[in-house]
């Protein structure tokens, strides 16, 4: 069984804009901290969003402004609206759910990861 299946990515233009969608299974929908991480090329994996079962959100610097992230609870999908995408944010995508920090909450640097997708590539070009 597929618990969380990420979708929208694709080849876009500098400037342009892209919408990731990830379904998941309702066991894990309920997770109560749900996040989007990437990893570029030759880079390692970082958090870019996370958001928790409130709709409180986190950001880091890198993207804020330009991306967000959303949650619908009826469909048990998880978003990531991306605008003015720029060569840097190429990279493959993934959405995970999990536990948030107990000291920190549920945050793109403290996420303590349960699920993950298979991934999305995002290919920007300059």
């Amino acid at each position: 069984q597929v618990q969380l299946q990420e979708s929208g990515g694709g080849s876009v233009q500098s400037g342009g804009s892209l919408r990731l969608s990830c379904a998941a299974s309702e066991n894990v929908y309920t997770m109560p901290c749900m996040g989007w991480f990437r990893q570029g090329p030759g880079k390692e994996r970082e958090g870019i969003a996370t958001i928790d079962s409130a709709g409180s959100t986190t950001y880091p610097i890198s993207v804020k402004g330009r991306f967000t992230i959303s949650r619908d609870n009826d469909k048990h999908t998880l978003y990531l609206q991306m605008n003015e995408l720029k060569y840097e944010d190429t990279g493959m995508y993934y959405c995970a759910a999990g536990l948030p920090s107990p000291l920190y909450g549920c945050t793109y640097r403290y996420f303590s990861s349960r699920y993950w997708g298979q991934g999305t590539q995002v290919t920007v070009s300059s």
